[in-house]
């Protein structure tokens, strides 16, 4: 394949078809697959804390370290073989790839099997399928190295696809804690002057917030499970900032760690915290809509004042044509 191939209008044609296509199909397809994931994933969370709950009458009973509970089922027994079989998990991941899929929401052994077999078989069906499109359905006229290296650009694509759906999930998940995190704060500050104990705040707060923030309700039931029964109350904290991964609730993370290390009373941590977590949510507010004049410009030179001149110049010169 020559630099004039790669320059060839029809190799563009099909590549702007082909992502037509899949953005096409991708719109239509993920309005059907989605679902309201808050009523099973709040169940799993209360399986979670029956299980802690047996590990630690196992660890206390028998004072040996036991497995760690997850989330999820075990992952199958195929898809476990063959990654255990070539060793995959140890190439293709490490503790950075745990902690991502812990923020994404997927916990235990499952997701990470999943994971990285998709990063071996992504790649592979990626490749057929762009290679079978352009060969035997469009039929182009180009060089063999031509479609496949159109072939193995998609494979590459298909190779970091896990990755970039991980990271779109930690996105989400972490816009919608943050934008229900302030809210949080302010119920749990008043179940806390109330006079009711963290773990019965979290509690409530998690059953009031879930209609706003399925993931925030998820971690805050979580949380409260470790903290009953994990052996430091300051790893159950330390847990919930390293899921969350934002600033917000690690500060909050530091004040609950220092009230418990000095018996200090929360309460006014909390309300500072609260408004400053507000704050800074009005201030990203602000800062988008300090944003928004620039990004308007390139769309209405484009869209909106060719229109209105149009509109505006068109009787006009429909009137100059018609005199002369």
């Amino acid at each position: 394949m020559t630099i004039a191939d790669l320059g060839d209008s029809n190799l563009f044609v099909v590549v702007l078809t082909l992502l037509a296509v899949s953005g096409t199909v991708y719109a239509l397809l993920m309005p059907i697959f989605e679902r309201d994931e808050l009523k099973s994933r709040m169940k799993s969370v209360a399986l979670e804390r029956e299980k802690i709950r047996a590990r630690e009458r196992i660890r206390l009973s028998q004072s040996k370290e036991v497995e760690r509970v997850s989330l999820r089922s075990s992952p199958k027994e195929s898809v476990r073989e063959f990654v255990d079989k070539y060793n995959l998990k140890n190439l293709l991941s490490n503790d950075g790839t745990v902690r991502k899929l812990k923020m994404a929401g997927y916990r235990g052994p499952s997701p990470l099997y999943t994971y990285v077999f998709l990063q071996i078989i992504m790649p592979i069906v990626f490749f057929v399928l762009i290679f079978a499109y352009l060969t035997a359905i469009m039929q182009v006229e180009l060089f063999f190295l031509g479609v496949l290296f159109i072939s193995f650009l998609g494979a590459a694509i298909g190779f970091y696809a896990p990755s970039i759906f991980v990271q779109n999930q930690i996105t989400k998940r972490q816009e919608s804690i943050r934008l229900a995190w302030p809210d949080a704060m302010d119920l749990l500050l008043i179940c806390v002057e109330s006079g009711m104990s963290i773990e019965s705040a979290f509690r409530k707060v998690a059953e009031e917030i879930g209609a706003q923030s399925p993931a925030l309700a998820e971690e805050l039931v979580l949380a409260n499970a470790e903290l009953s029964y994990l052996d430091e109350r300051r790893k159950a904290y330390e847990n919930l900032a390293e899921r969350t991964g934002l600033d917000g609730v690690k500060n909050v993370v530091t004040a609950l760690n220092q009230a418990e290390r000095y018996g200090t009373p929360i309460g006014h941590a909390l309300r500072v915290l609260a408004d400053e977590n507000r704050q800074m949510r009005m201030q990203e507010a602000e800062r988008k809509a300090a944003a928004l004049p620039p990004k308007l410009t390139v769309p209405m030179m484009l869209f909106f004042l060719p229109v209105l001149f149009i509109v505006i110049i068109g009787p006009a010169v429909i009137q100059v044509m018609r005199t002369f």
